[in-house]
């Protein structure tokens, strides 16, 4: 049996990873720490602003290491079955 294939999402921006869209406005990368990819204007910024931080970090996973926590983009909330 053939399976679908599923389309990835950017773990920051929530966003899907579609090579038409991103090929040619900066692509994506993936992220050394949790090994998920995302768009390249979600990982962390380097020293320079328009350069980034090596090795490839995603603004999520930088900001666990600071210590701050990055506000969800879409908030998980339960929905009540059978009302």
């Amino acid at each position: 049996m053939l399976l679908g294939v599923e389309p990835r999402n950017c773990k920051v921006c929530k966003k899907g990873l579609y090579r038409n869209k991103t090929f040619f406005s900066g692509g994506w990368s993936r992220c050394t720490l949790c090994d998920e990819f995302v768009h390249y204007s979600c990982l962390a910024s380097g020293k320079v602003t328009f350069l980034k931080v090596r090795p490839r970090v995603c603004k999520a996973c930088r900001a666990a290491q600071e210590g701050f926590s990055f506000p969800s983009s879409k908030e998980e909330t339960p929905a009540a079955v059978g009302s």
